[in-house]
This record gives C-alpha cells, structure tokens and sequence, in this order.
C-alpha cells in the first residue's frame, strides 16, 4: 500500500465530510429554532406535530432514516431519482444532508427551548415596556442571551455530528470513512482507519477551538 496516495484519496474523502457537515449546520440550524417556536406554540395542532416530529426524530435511529430518504421515494411513490439534474447533485448525498439535517434540526429543537424558556419572563415585559414588538423583544433581547446559554450543548452536537457523517457509508457516499473502510479491505491493514481517526479528532478540535472562541465573545452577556 502507497501511504501518500491513501492519505490524498482520505483527504478528498475529507472534504465531502466537511461538505455534510456545513451543509447539516447551515440548513439544521434555523430550522431547530423554527421548530422550537412550533413546539411552543399557542396552536395546540402545531405544537403537537413538533412534537411528534421530534418524538420520531430522536426515537429513531439516523441510519434507518438516511435509508428512508433514499429508498422511500422508490418504494412508496416509485421515484426513482438516480442523479438529479439540480447542480448535477447525485440522490445519495442529497438524501444523506437530507437525513442528517432533519435528524439534527430535531436536537437542536429541544435544546433553543430549554434555552428560550430558561429566559426570565421579565425581560419580554421590559421590551415590551421600551415598545418593541414581539419579534423584536425576542431577536434583540432574548435570542442573544439565548445563544451564549445554548452553546454547550449545540458544541456536544456539533462535535458529535462531525462523527456522525461516517454514517453515509451506509448509502455509498465517498466520505472519508467509505474511502477508509474500502482502503483496509483493499490492503488489509488498519492503517486507513488509525489515518481517518487522526483527520477526526482534528476536524473536532478544530470545531471545539471555534466555538470555545465564539462562546468567549459572547461573554458579555453572561
């Protein structure tokens, strides 16, 4: 086994990793905080879909779901979607940032209520008393006090969603733990995998570092 081209062909699997997961943070995100105002609604039939919806996002495991999104458009509306022609994306990566971003909007979901409703009733009757509104009571004075408390936990799920992508070698996705697993059966040797760990634990380093960072600049409202 050449080393140095194995470590080329994990560095690309690498990028698709990292393509999974900004896309998962970039669609997850506002959609936890979307569905987090769903579930606190005053609409008992809304409150109860969010809900519902993450009862199952959570109760049920990410690789059945990756399947669902991939094999569910065949088997229950016989789609069969193959490569799409929107940016010339094929199905599987599509279907695996689908997954993966519901599955983690569902998580994030919970974790802006906890912070949202720790908030003291006391600062919505302030805005409302210098005459914001609602939306801007809560986007000037509660959301950012809500995201310096939030950050822990979403920094937990960042950094478990960074080990999460190797999940897409469930649907075939060329990510870099596909590109690892294939190497060590190529070659037998665990050298690919102790290659990919090493990337990994980088990666995670990397995200922990940016959001310790972004947490002290936050320190202000503490």
């Amino acid at each position: 086994m050449q080393f140095w081209p194995m470590v080329g062909g994990l560095a690309k699997g690498l990028g698709t990793t990292t393509s999974i997961f900004c896309l998962t943070l970039l669609f997850s995100l506002p959609l936890g905080l979307l569905v987090a105002l769903g579930r606190m609604s005053k609409f008992g039939a809304l409150r109860q879909a969010m809900r519902l919806y993450i009862s199952v996002m959570r109760g049920t495991p990410l690789m059945l779901q990756l399947f669902f999104f991939y094999f569910g458009p065949y088997y229950i509306f016989n789609l069969n979607l193959g490569k799409l022609g929107f940016w010339g994306l094929d199905y599987r990566f599509v279907a695996v940032v689908l997954g993966f971003s519901l599955n983690y909007a569902a998580y994030f979901a919970e974790i802006y209520r906890a912070g949202i409703e720790s908030i003291p009733v006391g600062q919505r009757e302030a805005g409302k008393i210098l005459g914001f509104s609602r939306a801007q009571t809560f986007f000037r004075i509660v959301l950012p006090q809500v995201v310096k408390r939030i950050l822990p936990p979403v920094t937990n799920e960042v950094i478990t969603l960074v080990k999460d992508t190797s999940l897409a070698f469930a649907l075939s996705v060329m990510e870099m733990f596909t590109i690892a697993k294939m190497e060590a059966a190529a070659h037998t040797t665990m050298v690919p995998f102790m290659v990919a760990g090493l990337f990994y634990y980088v990666f995670n380093f990397a995200v922990a570092a940016a959001m310790e960072w972004f947490e002290k600049r936050l320190d202000y409202y503490a």
